[in-house]
């Protein structure tokens, strides 16, 4: 897909943003990850990765990026022994888990609304 968009949108000034603002619009349909506290689920099947095809999965990145990595990376020191265990209740875990959700799912929101608004004004522009 990257390749074809390549080939297709050419080399001027405008052919970057037109790339990068499709290919988002390509991917949005992909269902979005979701925190959660595996405590509070009873169904393991959830903890799936599809892409990857791993029954059990969990993401982080640098800890310096989100406050959800932050939990990830305490709660996986605790879990394997190098740190002491976490003193909060599951569903004060999966309380912070909804807000990250909630403020991811604000920020997408933002980031479709402002590629709509570039694609528009794209359209408007070109000839």
């Amino acid at each position: 897909l990257q390749k074809s968009l390549s080939e297709i949108f050419g080399a001027d000034k405008y052919s970057r943003a037109r790339k990068e603002v499709l290919t988002y619009m390509f991917s949005r349909p992909m269902q979005m990850a979701l925190y959660f506290c595996t405590g509070v689920l009873d169904d393991e099947t959830l903890f799936h990765h599809y892409a990857l095809n791993v029954p059990f999965y969990t993401h982080f990145t640098s800890p310096i990026r989100r406050y959800a990595d932050v939990v990830v990376h305490r709660l996986l020191s605790a879990s394997l022994g190098a740190t002491p265990p976490i003193k909060m209740e599951k569903e004060a875990i999966q309380k912070q888990a909804d807000h990250c959700n909630d403020r991811k799912m604000a920020s997408k929101r933002v980031q479709e609304l402002s590629a709509d608004l570039f694609f528009s004004i794209f359209v408007r522009v070109r000839p």
